[in-house]
């Protein structure tokens, strides 16, 4: 019996280098978010990235500054 992940950790890898983690309760939340925003939207126009729980809490990129994507399935119950 596999386990099941608590929530994802999504790494955007950014063309300058660093490395933003935000967080979504399933990677169904993500694959919708990714393909409802990220890649639907113009590369040179800011998106809202959803970077917590919380509502109202957000990460502002340009689609053509993210260069990569990690998705890193977490299953403790508390994060490192």
């Amino acid at each position: 019996m596999g386990r099941t992940p608590r929530r994802y950790a999504i790494h955007l890898h950014m063309s300058g280098g660093q490395t933003e983690t935000v967080h979504f309760a399933t990677l169904e939340a993500f694959q919708q978010w990714y393909g409802g925003v990220l890649t639907a939207s113009a590369s040179d126009t800011f998106v809202n990235v959803p970077i917590s729980d919380l509502d109202g809490e957000y990460l502002v990129v340009r689609p053509s500054g993210v260069i990569g994507i990690r998705v890193e399935p977490k299953f403790s119950a508390t994060d490192e």
